[in-house]
């Protein structure tokens, strides 16, 4: 399993983390002592420590014995070490399933050839937005200036308002970062994302459910979150959080329902208004031009009956369209909603 150069071709790691040492260690061990340690970590943990281990690169003899100084005589031949994704792989044989060591080594070996940049951008721009919101201005701006364009422009578009100008503000007057600052900011983000990757996942899967129960009729909708309220109440009140439907569409601002009602036609809107309270409906029609609101009016006072399926589909047309522009960041959604102040 263990790779070893001569002590003359090591090249020296002035800095390792705990996960570079374990590696280390566990690589020096031997595949049956490290697959017994092996399995007193849990399945994070153990990602971890193979990544730095297919990383590793040569270690010199003379940070083994630093590494290891109450086993120094099992190394007293003066040996390097070089770890490779090989023998991070070898570690994990015996101790799991061909297809968990695939998934592991797979996702180690794409993580390893991408910079932390490329991993930060590829981070759900809900969980890095609200990530940012806590950090001083001058790290955000750091940081969104690393990352790519794009994954920059859908991150600062779900800052609120005043911390975005702020961020921006920074972003273009940033001066030149010395190196150790930068490697520190790097660090942090590396155990802030990477190590604690679960909880990143689990605040992704709450994005991600409730994108799928947007899409879900009413009941539907109704019927799953009646579910989730009892057996899994916090993720249920998350996710209570992130959904939008047609009802929430009166609580947006008027500029807001606009630019969502001039893309729908009025026969649709005139579905859609079916079976309404006249509150909501007034919230409606004052989002429309005169002329369509005219129709729209006329329309609903002839008294048309409309089946139940026709006027769910055409509030589904309404609702799905308001995600695609908030998606695109045309509008926002989270304006007038929750209470919180606007800026003009």
């Amino acid at each position: 399993m263990n790779s070893v150069v001569p002590a003359e071709m090591g090249s020296v790691i002035s800095r390792k983390n705990g996960h570079q040492k374990a590696a280390a260690l566990l690589l020096a061990m031997g595949s049956d002592k490290a697959t017994r340690v092996l399995k007193h970590f849990d399945n994070d943990e153990m990602r971890m420590i193979i990544r730095a281990a297919a990383d590793l690169g040569t270690v010199p003899a003379s940070e083994l014995d630093e590494l290891i100084e109450e086993f120094i005589e099992l190394f007293s031949g003066g040996v390097n070490l070089f770890g490779t994704a090989e023998g991070a792989e070898s570690l994990l044989k015996g101790i799991l399933p061909e297809d968990q060591v695939a998934e592991i080594m797979s996702d180690v070996m794409g993580y390893s050839k991408r910079s932390i940049w490329d991993k930060v951008s590829q981070i759900s721009e809900h969980v890095l937005s609200t990530y940012l919101q806590k950090e001083h201005p001058q790290t955000a701006a750091v940081i969104l200036s690393k990352i790519s364009a794009s994954g920059a422009a859908r991150v600062i578009s779900q800052i609120p308002r005043r911390k975005r100008n702020q961020i921006v503000r920074r972003m273009l007057t940033l001066k030149p970062i010395v190196e150790d600052v930068m490697e520190e900011v790097q660090k942090t983000l590396h155990e802030d994302f990477m190590v604690n990757f679960a909880r990143t996942v689990g605040t992704d899967s709450h994005v991600r459910m409730a994108d799928i129960l947007n899409k879900m009729e009413r009941d539907d909708l109704e019927d799953t979150l009646g579910n989730l309220r009892e057996a899994l109440p916090k993720s249920a009140e998350q996710l209570d959080a992130l959904l939008f439907t047609f009802d929430d569409i009166q609580n947006l601002d008027l500029r807001t329902r606009t630019a969502i009602f001039d893309d729908v036609t009025s026969e649709v809107i005139t579905a859609a208004l079916k079976g309404t309270n006249p509150e909501f409906r007034q919230a409606i029609l004052a989002s429309m031009a005169s002329r369509a609101r005219r129709i729209v009016e006329n329309d609903l006072a002839s008294g048309e009956p409309m089946t139940q399926r026709e006027v769910m589909d055409a509030r589904r047309a309404i609702t799905d369209l308001a995600l695609e522009k908030a998606n695109s960041g045309e509008i926002d959604l989270e304006i007038g909603r929750g209470g919180e102040e606007v800026y003009v």
